[in-house]
């Protein structure tokens, strides 16, 4: 193993989550992770006693963040990285979704990433290194009807990595934008929101689309166990991406688009450049 690192990874009982923490563990480092519930303090602990550090925390408890995060850097050690990868998906048509499905969604997935990483930064900054991971989703780049709330969450999530990533890239900090595609994790089942249908003019787009995200939940191509070596080789790497989807089917949809968004361009080319003072 090579120089051992303090991780604080957010969301760690179930999912990617889960599966982050036991591979950094499993290599040798630290690990500190957050749980909502007290019933998940003690398994988590006992993956690793000494390295496995458990901290109750809900990362949309905005004001409990900074205390949490220094006591835990007071107990354990200074984070060397950070793995933002506390949230959850919200499936619903738009105009049937509430504004509040909107907010409790970007709250957890934007501003709790954006609260824990106010939080290691300082140090991060003082120490001139650290390595912030924010896990989106090919969902952050590409988008699906019926997860509208989800995408732009996403979209948010991976253009504050990008410009963040160039606002402290001379200080030895780096900031990369994790995106998985399917894998066979609860983001589907149990943990997905979703919201009432009540528009039957949707029917024909989300009626198969719900029936198809629930048929493969649990069937997923994505192996938790091979995400978390991505994500040891990512933390490991001198040079890391600014992004690293993960996955074939992310990686298929996401040529895909960009090939759709260059034919697009060539087409209204003329148009863009009409725009400029002549």
């Amino acid at each position: 193993m090579s120089t051992q690192k303090t991780f604080l990874i957010t969301g760690v009982s179930s999912g990617l989550g889960k599966a982050f923490a036991e591979g950094a563990l499993a290599a040798g480092h630290r690990v500190i992770g957050t749980v909502r519930h007290d019933a998940h303090m003690s398994a988590f602990t006992a993956l690793a006693p000494g390295r496995a550090h458990a901290i109750l925390l809900d990362v949309t408890d905005f004001d409990a963040v900074p205390q949490a995060v220094a006591e835990a850097e007071r107990d354990v050690g200074s984070v060397d990285v950070l793995v933002n990868n506390a949230g959850y998906g919200h499936e619903g048509i738009f105009e049937e979704s509430s504004l509040d499905d909107m907010r409790r969604q970007f709250d957890a997935n934007v501003f709790g990433a954006v609260a824990m990483i106010k939080a290691v930064l300082p140090g991060m900054r003082t120490r001139r290194s650290g390595h912030i991971v924010n896990v989106t989703s090919m969902g952050g780049f590409i988008t699906m009807p019926g997860i509208t709330s989800y995408c732009g969450s996403k979209f948010a999530l991976e253009g504050i990595s990008e410009a963040l990533g160039k606002e402290v890239k001379h200080l030895g900090i780096h900031v990369t934008a994790l995106a998985p595609g399917q894998f066979r994790t609860d983001w589907a089942g149990r943990s997905m929101v979703r919201a009432e249908r009540s528009i039957a003019d949707y029917d024909t787009v989300m009626d198969p689309i719900r029936a198809a995200r629930q048929a493969k939940s649990g069937n997923q191509p994505g192996d938790p166990a091979r995400a978390a070596q991505a994500l040891l080789e990512l933390v490991a790497a001198e040079n890391p991406p600014v992004r690293l989807f993960l996955g074939a089917d992310a990686l298929e949809v996401v040529e895909a688009k960009i090939e759709a968004m260059q034919a697009e361009i060539a087409a209204w080319e003329s148009t863009s450049r009409s725009t400029d003072f002549g």
